[in-house]
């Protein structure tokens, strides 16, 4: 990320952003881009309504236009109510989307977030997709790292898998998934015995065991005729079922499926819209 917002020289390779090249063009790239980083780049001596209209301000704004727009961004944000506080006193959600409105004081087509939500609670990590949403919608591209998969999954049209610096997968959320197998009948035993009898019933299918949980997984390409076949076939069999239940593949399941090609353990890097 440090390398396509210019703040960093590449060792090798090249790196196009909004058509432009980070290192013969890294002035243009910069007019391009807007970033918010980790940690939030804030005076907490200052108001929010500070914060924002001296970022409008050093970025060439007049002063009603920084005011103008400041407003806008503290309503968008849900953060009017805290505007002339001391951003001190905001809370971790709170200074997460002021310093997300911060980076978009100025309008840019192209909008860098480095693990937008990381420390924050689910309800604002709530509200900080719904404004990552907002801004896909009015045209902004987006690229963000993410820990959470959870998040990918939901806002990214397209996610890439690093590992040590090397792309290890890449594609849509639907076709990473599709990379771990089709749906699952998901099946909770009574006892360690119940378990063992319903591995042997499912034996040609090589069922996935959990066996602390006495649960068992097998392919489901049918769904729902699969999940009723897998009942039949353990009721013929005498083995008791406690639950019963039909999934697809999550970003979790492809993780971890990429996680085992490795030698070592990717980390979801980035996902972009």
């Amino acid at each position: 990320m440090r390398i396509l917002t210019t703040l960093l020289a590449p060792s090798e390779g090249r790196a196009l952003v909004a058509g432009h090249d980070v290192v013969a063009e890294p002035r243009a790239v910069r007019e391009q881009v807007s970033l918010a980083g980790q940690q939030a780049s804030l005076d907490e001596r200052l108001t929010g309504r500070e914060n924002l209209i001296l970022l409008g301000r050093l970025q060439r704004l007049s002063k009603r236009d920084a005011i103008a727009r400041t407003s806008e961004l503290l309503e968008r944000f849900g953060i009017a109510h805290a505007a002339d506080r001391q951003v001190g006193t905001y809370s971790g959600g709170m200074r997460r989307r002021l310093d997300l409105a911060a980076c978009l004081v100025v309008h840019r087509p192209v909008v860098f977030l480095d693990e937008p939500t990381t420390g924050l609670d689910p309800a604002s990590r709530a509200d900080m997709w719904s404004a990552i949403e907002g801004l896909v919608e009015g045209g902004a591209a987006l690229l963000l790292t993410t820990q959470y998969l959870e998040e990918a999954d939901r806002l990214a049209d397209q996610i890439v898998v690093l590992s040590g610096g090397e792309t290890v997968a890449a594609g849509t959320p639907s076709e990473l998934k599709a990379r771990v197998g089709d749906r699952r009948v998901h099946l909770s035993l009574p006892d360690a015995e119940a378990l063992q009898s319903a591995a042997r019933v499912f034996e040609r299918l090589e069922p996935e065991l959990d066996l602390r949980a006495h649960r068992l997984s097998v392919p489901a390409p049918q769904g729902p005729q699969d999940l009723r076949a897998a009942l039949d076939a353990l009721e013929d069999a005498g083995v008791a079922v406690e639950e019963a239940a039909l999934s697809r593949p999550t970003l979790d399941d492809a993780f971890f499926a990429l996680a085992g090609e490795q030698s070592d353990r990717p980390v979801l890097e980035e996902a972009a819209r």
